[in-house]
C-alpha cells in the first residue's frame, strides 16, 4: 500500500464495548479456558467486594445444566438502578454498557476492592451472548437483559422483595470462545473456597447445576485454615507444629500465616484484594524480604550463625509454606488479569509488619525457632556441598538399571526397594563373608576399603574425587544435593556394618557424617541402619550365646548354670567371623540386631558433628578429655 492511499478514512474508533470484542485478550488475557472462566471470577470478584467491604455475607454461585453459563449472586447492597444525572442511564446500565465505569473510584463506596479500571463487569457483558441482571434494592427487585454487550431490554421493576443484592447470569459467547469450552466445576469449587478461608464470616455456597446439591464453603480459621489445607494436599510434614500467624489492618491490612516445611522448595500463595497474585509482586517481596531479616537478627541475637557456613536468604526460605493476603485502597495491578501487585508502598509496610512479628515469634518460641534454625542451617551445607556435586556426581536413572555400578558391589537379583537391603562392610575380608553368608536375592554387599574421608572437613571437590564416596552415591543411585530423588533409592535399608571396635565406630561416625551433610533425606526417612555385630561368642555345652558388649556377654555368663564351664571368643573384628556366624548374628532379619539412625534435635545434631568432626581440634580435645575416665583399658591402643 502506497502512503497516498493511507488516510483519515482508514482511521477506525471502536466505540462502547467494540474494544471489548475486538481485542478480548487485553481484557481478561486469551480466549482459552483460562479466559473463560476469567469472567466467572470478574464477577465473583465483585460480589466478593461487597463482602470486603462489610456488605455481604453470603454468595451463591450456580453453574447451567451444560455448564456453559454461570449465575453469581450476593446479600449485598444491589447495584444502584437509579437514573445517573449526567448520562441520564441508569447506573445499573451505565456500569455493565460502559468501560472505567463503576463505584469504586473515589474510595467512598468501597474502601478496597479488587476492581481499580472500573471494566470487570462490562468486559463480562461484552463478552456474553446473553446476561440478565437482577437487583434487589430499596424492597424493590428490578431485572434488566443484555447480548453482546447492549441492552435488549428496559430496566423495570420485577416486584416487591424481601431481600437486597445483586444477581447476575451470563452466558460466554460462543463466537469468541468457541463451542467446545465450557465452566470447569472442580476448578470453580477450588477458587470459591480459597476465597471462603481469606474472607473469614464469608459464606459462600456452589452447586454444578440448578438441580444439583449446595457445597457449602465455610471457614472461620481463615487463612491459618487454609495453610493446613495447602501442606496437607502437598504432603509436607512441617518443621513445628504451630503455623506463625499475624493479623494487621494499618497500614496496609494484611493476614499472614507461615510454616517451615521438610520441603527443598518455597511455596507463597498470596492475594490482594482477595484476587490471586501468581506472579507474586510487591506484597510477596516485602515478605520474602521480612523472613530473611527477622531470623538473621535472631540468630544474630543468639549466636546461632554457624561457623564456616554463609546463609543465604533462599537458604532461610527453604521450605517455607505461607499465605499473604493484602488489601490495599488503591491497588495497582499488572494488568486486567491482576496477576501481579505494583504498588511500591506495600513493600515496606509488609516487611516491617512481619519482620517485627516473627522476629517476637522467635523470641518467645525458643524450641521452636531452634528447630527451624537447625533445618536452615542443613539447607546451607547441602546448597554448598552439592554446588560441586552436581558437577561431579550425575543422578542414576531407574532403579532397575544396572549400569555403572561400581565393581566391587555384590548387587541383590531383586529391583524392588522396598525389599532390597545393602551392606556397607568394613573390609575386603568382612566383605567376602558377607557375600557368602547373605541373601543374594534381597542383600546387597559393598566392601570398604579403609576409613572413608571426613565430609566435614573436606572440600566437595575431595569428597566427589573419593572412590569410596563415590562408589556409595553410585550403588545408591539417588544422587546427592539438589540431585537428590528419593524414588530413585535402590535400596530400602541400609546397614553400616563395622567392626565391633573403636575404629569400626569411627568408620561408622564418618559414614553418618557423610550421610548426614549430603543425603540427609535417607536418614530423615528412616532409610539408614547400624548393624549390630557381635563382640563375643560364649559356648555353653551345646548351646552358643552372642554378647554385643562386655555387659552384655556379662550378663549371659551370670545367667547360665553353675555346673557349666563357658567357652568365650572375643572377635576381632568381622572378617574373624566366618560366613555362617555373621549370617545367623547379623545378616539375617530373623536373627539379626540392627539400630535404625534418627535425628533428634536438629540444631544440637548439626552442633555436635560441626564440633566434634570439624577442622577445629578443641572442642574434640575437650570431649575426650571429659570421658578420659570412662574409657577401658582394652578400648585403647598400647
Amino acid at each position: 500500500m502506497s502512503n497516498s492511499t493511507y488516510t483519515a478514512k482508514d482511521i477506525e474508533v471502536l466505540e462502547g464495548l467494540d474494544p471489548v470484542r475486538k481485542r478480548p485478550a487485553m481484557y481478561i488475557g486469551g480466549t482459552d479456558a483460562r479466559g473463560f472462566h476469567h469472567l466467572l471470577w470478574e464477577i465473583v470478584d465483585n460480589s466478593v467486594d461487597e463482602a470486603i467491604n462489610g456488605h455481604a455475607k453470603r454468595i451463591e454461585v450456580t453453574l447451567d445444566a451444560d455448564k456453559k453459563g454461570a449465575t453469581v449472586g450476593d446479600d449485598g447492597r444491589g447495584i444502584p438502578v437509579d437514573m445517573h444525572p449526567k448520562y441520564k442511564r441508569s447506573a445499573l446500565e451505565l456500569i455493565l454498557c460502559t468501560l472505567h465505569a463503576g463505584g469504586k473510584f473515589g474510595g467512598k463506596n468501597y474502601q478496597v476492592s479488587g476492581g481499580l479500571h472500573g471494566v470487570g463487569s462490562s468486559v463480562v457483558n461484552a463478552l456474553s451472548e446473553h446476561l440478565t441482571a437482577t437487583v434487589r434494592r430499596g424492597g424493590q427487585e428490578y431485572r434488566q437483559s443484555y447480548e453482546r454487550g447492549a441492552a435488549v431490554s428496559k430496566l423495570v421493576k420485577v416486584g416487591p422483595a424481601r431481600t437486597h443484592g445483586t444477581t447476575i447470569h451470563f452466558r460466554p459467547d460462543s463466537q469468541i470462545f468457541g463451542s467446545k469450552e465450557s465452566f470447569n466445576a472442580q476448578t470453580i469449587l477450588e477458587r470459591l473456597e480459597a476465597k471462603s478461608y481469606l474472607h473469614k464470616g464469608l459464606k459462600i455456597s456452589f452447586r454444578e447445576s440448578p438441580t444439583a446439591v449446595w457445597v457449602h464453603l465455610e471457614h472461620p480459621g481463615g487463612i491459618v485454615e487454609y495453610l493446613q489445607k495447602i501442606l496437607g494436599e502437598r504432603a509436607k510434614a512441617a518443621v513445628h507444629p504451630q503455623a506463625f500467624s499475624i493479623e494487621r489492618e494499618e497500614p496496609v491490612r494484611m493476614e499472614l500465616a507461615l510454616q517451615w516445611t521438610e520441603s527443598t522448595d518455597e511455596f507463597v500463595k498470596s492475594y490482594a484484594n482477595g484476587i490471586p497474585t501468581p506472579s507474586g509482586g510487591t506484597h510477596e517481596a516485602g515478605l520474602k524480604q521480612a523472613v530473611a531479616k527477622a531470623v538473621r537478627n535472631y540468630m544474630t541475637t543468639h549466636e546461632l550463625t554457624p561457623k564456616g557456613v554463609t546463609l543465604t536468604a533462599e537458604d532461610i526460605r527453604e521450605g517455607m509454606c505461607a499465605v499473604l493476603s493484602a488489601y490495599v485502597a488503591e491497588p495497582q495491578f499488572q494488568g486486567q488479569t491482576k496477576d501481579r501487585l505494583n504498588n511500591p508502598e506495600v513493600q515496606g509496610h509488609v516487611e516491617t509488619a512481619v519482620r517485627t512479628a516473627l522476629e517476637q515469634w522467635l523470641h518467645d518460641n525458643k524450641r521452636t525457632s531452634e528447630g527451624i534454625i537447625a533445618r536452615i542451617v542443613l539447607s546451607a551445607r547441602a546448597r554448598e556441598a552439592s554446588r560441586a556435586a552436581i558437577s561431579e556426581v550425575k543422578r542414576k536413572g531407574a532403579v532397575s538399571h544396572r549400569l555403572n555400578l561400581p565393581g566391587k558391589l555384590a548387587d541383590c537379583s531383586s529391583t524392588d526397594p522396598v525389599t532390597s537391603e545393602l551392606f556397607l562392610v568394613e573390609g575386603d575380608s568382612a566383605g567376602g563373608n558377607a557375600k557368602q553368608g547373605r541373601d543374594r536375592r534381597t542383600q546387597a554387599i559393598l566392601p570398604l576399603r579403609g576409613k572413608v574421608l571426613n565430609a566435614e572437613r573436606a572440600n566437595m571437590q575431595a569428597i566427589t574425587g573419593n572412590k569410596e564416596l563415590q562408589d556409595i552415591v553410585s550403588a545408591l543411585g539417588c544422587g546427592v544435593g539438589n540431585d537428590f530423588d528419593l524414588a530413585k533409592l535402590r535400596y530400602g535399608r541400609i546397614f553400616l556394618l563395622m567392626d565391633a571396635d573403636s575404629d569400626g565406630y569411627h568408620i561408622s561416625t564418618l559414614l553418618l557424617t557423610f550421610f548426614y551433610r549430603h543425603l540427609p533425606g535417607l536418614i530423615r526417612n528412616g532409610h539408614i541402619y547400624l548393624a549390630m555385630p557381635p563382640l563375643f561368642r560364649i559356648d555353653a555345652g551345646k548351646e552358643t550365646h552372642w554378647a554385643l558388649d562386655d555387659v552384655e556377654k556379662e550378663k549371659v555368663l551370670a545367667a547360665l548354670p553353675k555346673n557349666v564351664r563357658p567357652e568365650v571368643s572375643r572377635f576381632k573384628g568381622l572378617g574373624e567371623m566366618s560366613a555362617e556366624e555373621l549370617k545367623s548374628t547379623t545378616l539375617d532379619p530373623r536373627k539379626r540386631r540392627a539400630l535404625r539412625v534418627t535425628i533428634g534435635e536438629e540444631l544440637e545434631t548439626d552442633r555436635i558433628v560441626n564440633e566434634l568432626m570439624g577442622k577445629d581440634p578443641s572442642p574434640r580435645f575437650r570431649f575426650i578429655m571429659d570421658r578420659a575416665g570412662r574409657a577401658q583399658a582394652e578400648d585403647l591402643d598400647v
